[in-house]
C-alpha cells in the first residue's frame, strides 16, 4: 500500500510540532509532500493521484482534509481506487472526531497504516462565481451566509488558543455588514433564514453536536436554518455549545435531503469545511447540494 502525506510545514500548533520532529522516521514509510502556500495541497493530492499512490493523507485540519479531498476529485475516477486518509493535526480536526479518529498523530498513523477504512457520503456543491459555475467536494460541513464571512475574518492566532470561540468573535464582526436572505429547498418544502448550515456529520466547530440526526453515511444532508443573524443569535450558539444544545439555538429549523437548493437575492459567501470559498452569486437558482456515496 503506497502512502503520500501532504503537510504543511510551517504549521504552527503542538500537534504540528510533534509530527515535524519525526519526519524521518514518518519518511521511511511513506512519501512526504509539504505545501507551499494556500491551496496547494489540492494540486499536491492531484499529482499524488496520477503517481499511483493508494492512501492519500491530509496532516492538517479540516481545511487541509478539503483541499486534499478536492485534489482527489479533481478526477472523479479517483474515487474508486484512492483512499483519504487523515492525521489530525489542526486546532479543532471536527471530521476527525466526528469519524471517531484518534486525536493523537501517532494512534492515527497506526489505524492508517493498518489499512482501516470507513466509507461516508460525498457531498459535493455547485455554485457560481465571478468566474463561472465551480463544483467542490466537502467531507463534513458547509455553510452559506454569516459562518462564511466569519471564516473569512476570523484571527487564526485566536483560533489557536481558544478554538471554537474564536469564530464567535469573527461572527460579531461580521454581523456589522448587510445580512442575506437565504431560502433552502428541497422536495419536502423550504425554510429561510439569514444563516444557513449543512452537515455531513453530526459535529460543528468541534465537539459541538448541531446536526443530532446526521450520519456520514445514510445518504442524506442535515441542513440548519437560523431565521435571523443578530447578535443574540450568536450568544445563544455560543451558549447552547456550552449546554450541548447548540442544535436547539437561535429558532434554528432542522430538515434533512439527498439534495436542495439555495437562493439569495444578492451576493453571499460560502464556506465548505471551515474554507472561504469564492463570493457566491445566487440570483437564480443555484444547481443543488448532493449527498452520495462514495464509490
Amino acid at each position: 500500500m503506497r502512502i503520500c502525506v501532504i503537510f504543511n510545514p510551517a504549521a504552527k500548533g503542538e500537534r504540528a510540532k510533534r509530527f515535524r520532529r519525526h519526519l524521518d522516521a514518518i519518511g521511511s514509510e511513506c512519501a512526504l509532500k509539504p505545501t507551499t502556500a494556500p491551496g496547494a495541497a489540492r494540486r499536491l493530492a492531484f499529482e499524488a493521484t496520477r503517481e499511483n499512490f493508494a492512501v492519500i493523507v491530509a496532516a492538517g485540519g479540516d481545511g487541509t482534509v478539503n483541499e486534499v479531498l478536492n485534489g482527489i476529485g479533481d478526477d472523479p475516477a479517483n474515487f474508486s481506487r484512492v483512499r483519504l486518509g487523515v492525521l489530525p493535526l489542526g486546532t479543532i480536526n471536527v471530521f476527525a472526531r466526528d469519524l471517531g479518529l484518534p486525536l493523537d498523530w501517532r494512534q492515527a498513523w497506526e489505524t492508517i497504516r493498518r489499512g482501516r477504512v470507513t466509507a461516508i457520503d460525498l457531498p459535493q456543491v455547485e455554485f457560481i462565481t465571478n468566474g463561472g459555475p465551480q463544483r467542490r467536494y466537502f467531507a463534513q460541513l458547509a455553510g452559506a451566509g454569516l459562518d462564511a464571512r466569519a471564516v473569512e475574518l476570523v484571527d487564526w492566532n485566536l483560533k489557536k488558543k481558544f478554538g471554537f470561540f474564536a469564530y464567535v468573535i469573527a461572527a460579531l464582526k461580521a454581523l456589522r455588514g448587510a445580512q442575506s436572505r437565504i431560502t433552502a429547498e428541497c422536495l419536502r418544502g423550504q425554510a429561510a433564514g439569514e444563516q444557513v448550515l449543512v452537515g455531513n456529520g453530526r459535529l460543528y466547530g468541534g465537539p459541538f453536536v448541531i446536526f443530532p440526526e446526521a450520519k456520514l453515511s445514510d445518504g442524506l444532508l442535515d441542513v440548519c436554518v437560523f431565521p435571523r443573524a443578530t447578535w443574540w443569535t450568536v450568544f445563544g450558539c455560543a451558549w447552547g455549545s456550552v449546554r450541548g444544545r447548540l442544535h436547539k439555538a437561535g429558532g434554528a429549523q432542522h430538515f434533512q435531503a439527498e439534495s436542495f437548493t439555495l437562493t439569495a437575492p444578492n451576493r453571499t459567501p460560502l464556506e465548505l469545511d471551515g474554507r472561504q470559498s469564492r463570493i457566491v452569486g445566487f440570483k437564480k437558482a443555484s444547481p443543488p447540494f448532493h449527498a452520495r456515496p462514495m464509490p
